[in-house]
């Protein structure tokens, strides 16, 4: 189990790219412009090597595949797989997992399921990748799901590095990753937790203004150099979200090494730092010290 006490950080934000049995979540197109956006060196560790590289590093993470197969055509890393991991390694991997919201009734199933046999404890959607507003009517039968489970939601927001620099953005439309949308879905599931992922760019103030509104939004700082933080984020983190903001490092895409690296040269309160690098994920996930 998870040794709180031991532990230097908790990390939000961690993909399984690949399937150790082939597979990969991403297109070869997409997965190359993520590769080059991030300038990335190793994109594509197995789940044992993410467990042994945080293991190292005396971090737990919160791992989970995005679910994009009805707008992409691509299956994604197999969510029991990731399950089955955090089974083998229960003293750094948190089982998240992915959900296509077309997938309808099946992912409503699909949620139930891992949370009962897997202990999943929570979903991440990926807007601009699914070709969804999370506000969407069809989505919110898995959000009653989610909600009823106790689980976590979890919404890419802002600009992606997915697709970027690739002809027409490989497709991928950032208008649906405006964190205005997924407001509606707190207002509509205020039992449910949400995280807003990474500074949302160009909507970092939409982004505020939601999680200081609504009392179960947190913000977590992932898929950014903190070094390129907007100013008003890291204001806010130091001071009415304090509580709520959580380290995420976008691994493999953005190492926890450099992430932390560049948080040490933030001028963030130093009662806050503990807040945002483990105390609020560990209050948000449940995780209780030995």
């Amino acid at each position: 189990m998870l040794n709180l006490d031991e532990l230097v950080a908790i990390d939000m934000h961690t993909h399984a790219e690949v399937s150790e049995k082939g597979g990969a979540s991403l297109s070869a197109e997409l997965d190359a412009a993520a590769g080059a956006y991030f300038k990335a060196e190793h994109r594509h560790p197995t789940l044992p090597e993410i467990a042994a590289y945080y293991r190292e590093r005396r971090m737990a993470c919160v791992v989970f595949t995005v679910d994009a197969e009805s707008a992409t055509g691509t299956p994604p890393v197999p969510n029991e797989e990731i399950a089955e991991a955090a089974l083998a390694n229960p003293d750094v991997i948190i089982p998240f997992a992915g959900v296509d919201p077309y997938k309808g009734k099946a992912a409503v199933r699909q949620i139930r399921r891992l949370v009962e046999e897997f202990g999943v404890k929570g979903f991440k959607f990926h807007p601009n990748i699914q070709a969804f507003h999370p506000n969407d009517r069809m989505a919110y039968p898995l959000y009653e799901a989610i909600e009823e489970a106790g689980a976590i939601a979890v919404f890419h927001t802002g600009q992606t590095g997915i697709g970027a620099g690739a002809p027409g953005g490989g497709g991928i439309r950032l208008k649906y990753s405006n964190p205005m949308d997924v407001d509606d879905v707190a207002a509509d599931f205020p039992g449910m937790r949400i995280v807003l992922a990474h500074p949302s760019f160009p909507w970092q103030d939409e982004a505020l203004a939601v999680a200081t509104h609504k009392p179960q939004v947190y913000i977590d700082l992932s898929g950014w150099s903190p070094k390129y933080f907007p100013p008003q984020l890291v204001r806010y983190a130091n001071s009415l979200l304090k509580d709520k903001v959580l380290f995420g490092s976008d691994f493999p895409l953005l190492a926890p090494d450099r992430w932390l690296a560049d948080f040490a040269e933030l001028p963030i309160k130093d009662e806050v730092r503990p807040k945002i690098l483990k105390e609020n994920a560990a209050r948000l996930l449940g995780i209780t010290g030995n």
